[in-house]
């Protein structure tokens, strides 16, 4: 039976390996503010992603601490958000990953051509959406055109 699951490892996008050794070191624990600074959101977003199970950081009397882990969990869920998940299917990866590979999210070959497809889809609703604003964009401009010489030769006979 072939594995449909992408392989561990690789690299991140600074091309570094994604390898991780096992265990965490408690002093590279960081605060929730630091964890925010450095995945670039906001506090709200990551208390939210821990209300809804997907992070679990330790407590320091009522400091949220979180490991290494942590943020390679919090790396992955923003990864299945880029990629347009859901937060249940992500938590479901999530748990799929904690079975398998720990460095990677992973998606079977069917989800990712369904979602693939899904997004697709998405971009041209997109696409439609832009060039039906532009549309009305372009007839109000020429509509405030079309009303400039009026006001202008109403000016001129007052």
């Amino acid at each position: 039976m072939h594995n449909e699951y992408r392989a561990c490892g690789g690299t991140d996008r600074a091309g570094d390996s994604t390898e991780t050794s096992a265990g965490s070191d408690v002093a590279d624990n960081i605060t929730i503010g630091e964890l925010a600074r450095e995945a670039g959101v906001t506090l709200r977003a990551l208390r939210f992603y821990q209300s809804k199970g997907l992070l679990a950081p330790q407590r320091n009397g009522s400091a949220r601490m979180f490991s290494h882990e942590d943020r390679d969990r919090l790396a992955l869920i923003l990864q299945g958000k880029r990629l347009g998940f859901t937060l249940t299917e992500i938590r479901e990866m999530l748990a799929e990953r904690v079975r398998g590979c720990p460095n990677a999210l992973p998606i079977s070959r069917q989800k990712c051509v369904e979602q693939i497809n899904m997004l697709e889809r998405q971009r041209r609703d997109i696409d439609e959406a832009i060039g039906e604003l532009r549309q009305i964009y372009t007839e109000m401009f020429k509509a405030s055109d079309a009303s400039q010489p009026v006001k202008a030769a109403a000016s001129r006979k007052a």
